[in-house]
Parts: C-alpha cells; structure tokens; sequence
C-alpha cells in the first residue's frame, strides 16, 4: 500500500463502520468474491501481486527407463497383492511409473512396497520394453491449476472482516509456496527449498475495486 493511499482506506473504515452489521457483512462478502475472482485470475497468469512473474519451475530430473519387462506382486503387507506387468516403465525416485495392463493405464508403484519380483518369460519381452509411451505429448501446464480452483481458494466474511485464503492440506502447500519453505516433492524423497511465489497479496487495482463497491453501496444507500 503506499501512502498516498492511506487517507482513502481510512475514510473506506470510516464508511464501513457507519453501516449496519447486515449491511457489512453483505458488503465485505461481496469484496471477499470478488478479490478471490481476482486473485484466482493472477494466480492462472502466474504473475505475483506486485506484477512480477512466478519464479519458474525446477526443471525435472531425467527420467530413468527399464530395459525390460517386470511383473511383481504388490503391495507388500497385503492380504491378496496383486500381479502386475509392465512392459514399458521408467525410475522417478521411489517410483516405478508404468503402463499396467491390468488397469489398461498408466500407474505408479513404490519400490520398498514391492511384495515380491517375478520371472517374466523370453517371449513376453518386445522392443518396446523399458519404452514408456504416453498418450500426447506432457505439456507444461500453469503451475497451481487445482490451488486456485473455488473448492480449495476460499473467500468468507463476517460483519468486521473479509478475509481470503486456502482450505485443508491446500494451505500447507500455498504456505510453502508463499513463503519459500523447504518440503518434499514426494514421499521418500529429499526435502528441496522451493521458490517464493505470492499465491495471496492484494494487488493496487484490488484494493481499487473494494474502495468501488463500498462506494457503488453507499451511493445507493
């Protein structure tokens, strides 16, 4: 906020503790939509709140293909594991990620869950083996798609305050974000420190259009 914005917040309070507690709520709600509109819009743009772009994504770790064919029973500990085969599979960490023919779909699998190998035969092995083909090609999609989505961004007020944030597991994973943390991309594997990216922060025009609706409100009143 600078400063020459601080005189219009001030009678913005002003404004706001003159209507009645309905009224407020009704008002700071509607503020509260609105900027999560907006914040979501940012987020998708991957820009963070001063107008700067996301830092951008760690670039992946070259995946490691099989050169054969494997079948093992999975998980350990079960009852009943099941088979599974794969022809084509690649090495991410503690994850075997392949094309499962039980399931007619890619899967991934932990290592250590590995109940036990089995012998695959000559003539189930192909060409293709250790190949792991998959349907289009991976595109590098816009990071926090599912973040910023209503069911996990979430706006709310009461008749003193609208606020704007993350819900659940969703807040813990915007945190880390947000403040730069340190976590695990996956489990098992090595804490890494992820850039600083401002998920939450109100923008100038933001602040802009909440001044607008009060206004629009008293306006009419």
């Amino acid at each position: 906020m600078t400063d020459d914005f601080a005189p219009v917040e001030q009678l913005a309070g002003a404004l706001l503790r003159s209507l009645s507690p309905a009224e407020r709520r009704s008002l700071l709600r509607r503020m509260a939509r609105e900027i999560r509109a907006s914040q979501s819009d940012r987020i998708a743009a991957q820009r963070n709140p001063d107008g700067s772009p996301f830092a951008a994504r760690r670039e992946r770790r070259e995946q490691k293909p099989g050169t054969h064919a494997v079948r093992f029973l999975y998980p350990k500990g079960a009852a009943e594991p099941r088979v599974v085969f794969m022809k084509s599979w690649v090495r991410q960490g503690p994850l075997l990620t392949g094309f499962d023919t039980e399931a007619g779909a890619i899967r991934s699998f932990f290592w250590d869950k590995v109940a036990q190998w089995l012998p695959v035969a000559p003539e189930e092995q192909n060409a293709g083996a250790g190949k792991l083909r998959r349907r289009g090609q991976i595109r590098r999609r816009a990071m926090f798609r599912k973040l910023r989505s209503a069911r996990y961004l979430r706006s709310d007020a009461t008749d003193t305050e609208a606020w704007i944030g993350f819900t659940g597991r969703a807040a813990e994973v915007a945190r880390i974000h947000q403040d730069g943390l340190m976590d695990a991309p996956t489990l098992g594997a090595r804490k890494i420190r992820y850039a600083q990216r401002g998920l939450l922060g109100l923008t100038e025009r933001e602040r802009g259009r909440a001044l607008d609706i009060l206004l629009e409100h008293v306006s009419k009143g």
